[in-house]
């Protein structure tokens, strides 16, 4: 078997996605792909026997790969979320023939990926000043954050094979109002969900969302308003109810039509959230750069690029240089948790030949 090809996977609850990628003018490409529903087989090992056995015969077999798993990973081990399945890299390893298999968490494998990432695969919402301090460009860490049906976070340092993944988190922090509309939505929110504490993904999620929009129309000038049913009802009811409305979705779509209320919220949400990255590049002085991503990042694209998002991430007091002199971009690639996975393999290829 060559060396010069990787299996990739994104496993999932419900969809896993494995794929065949080989280098071309040192970029990887996806040689062969395969979507497999996961409930539908009794374990990862039957399913990667599988689609070993169906790549075509002109691309060699691949002697490495990485698994992003919706999950913790912990020595070689994970427990999926929504699946009955233990993983064990041993395991896999032997059931496949791979010289390496590496398990990673779903968020914190796109660590592998971000310094790789072309202009395809991302969007510049704040380049650098370079009369600021901070090595633009260098390998100093990087870390990401995304909101998606929760708030992702994770950070990675460079060595000499390739990149440190480190997993987080912090997403489940304590929310820390910064204006009087957060402080009076937060403590809402603790009511209405009868919390103890709030953490940051409560807001900063697409989740989260859909509260801020469900607080604003709870307030005097909320009521009659179009989304006023589709929220009472988005509260209660499951995601596969035929009658189910993404209620997140609904006001992204409102605000885009020039609704007020909407409007209001979506800006809300921004603030919270570019506060958040903010606070992020501070804890892990991530001077490689900031990425923000999850599933909410390509479709609020026009939102992280405004002042709703980058103010309150540049608002850090005598800070605000540093912030100021990091690159910050948006992921936008829908497959780049399966890609960071590629880069990873790669790695840890390029690993074994150095050993």
């Amino acid at each position: 078997m060559a060396e010069n090809t990787y299996l990739a996977g994104d496993l999932g609850g419900t969809k896993t996605l494995l794929s065949v990628y080989g280098a071309e003018n040192g970029q990887l490409q996806p040689l062969f792909s395969q979507r497999y529903l996961s409930g539908e087989w009794q374990c990862l090992e039957d399913m990667l026997q599988q689609f070993l056995k169906d790549v075509p015969t002109e691309h060699p077999q691949p002697v490495t790969s990485c698994i992003a798993v919706a999950g913790p990973v912990s020595d070689g081990s994970a427990k999926l979320t929504n699946l009955p399945w233990m993983l064990s890299e041993t395991a896999l390893v032997a059931a496949t023939g791979l010289a390496r298999l590496e398990l990673v968490n779903d968020f914190a494998v796109l660590i592998h990926g971000l310094p790789h990432f072309d202009q395809e695969q991302q969007v510049t919402l704040q380049a650098a000043k370079t009369n600021n301090p901070g090595p633009e460009g260098s390998r100093g860490p990087v870390a990401i954050l995304g909101a998606g049906t929760g708030l992702g976070m994770a950070r990675g340092i460079s060595d000499a094979n390739g990149w440190i993944a480190l997993a987080s988190e912090g997403g489940h922090r304590e929310f820390a109002p910064r204006t009087d509309d957060e402080w009076h939505l937060a403590s809402w929110l603790k009511a209405d969900l009868d919390l103890d504490r709030l953490s940051i993904e409560r807001i900063v999620s697409g989740t989260g969302l859909g509260h801020v929009m469900r607080w604003r129309l709870q307030r005097s000038d909320g009521a009659g308003h179009p989304l006023l049913r589709a929220a009472e009802a988005w509260r209660t009811r499951a995601v596969d109810d035929d009658d189910y409305q993404d209620l997140p979705a609904l006001v992204g779509q409102a605000a885009q039509r020039g609704d007020a209320l909407a409007r209001s919220a979506l800006d809300l949400w921004l603030g919270a959230y570019g506060s958040t990255a903010g606070d992020l590049a501070l804890q892990e002085l991530c001077t490689g750069g900031l990425w923000i991503g999850g599933g909410t990042a390509a479709k609020q694209l026009k939102g992280l690029q405004s002042a709703s998002f980058l103010e309150p991430m540049r608002r850090k007091g005598r800070f605000r240089p540093l912030i100021e002199s990091i690159t910050v971009q948006a992921v936008i690639d829908p497959n780049a948790g399966l890609f960071s996975a590629a880069c990873r393999a790669r790695d840890l290829a390029a690993g074994m030949t150095a050993t």
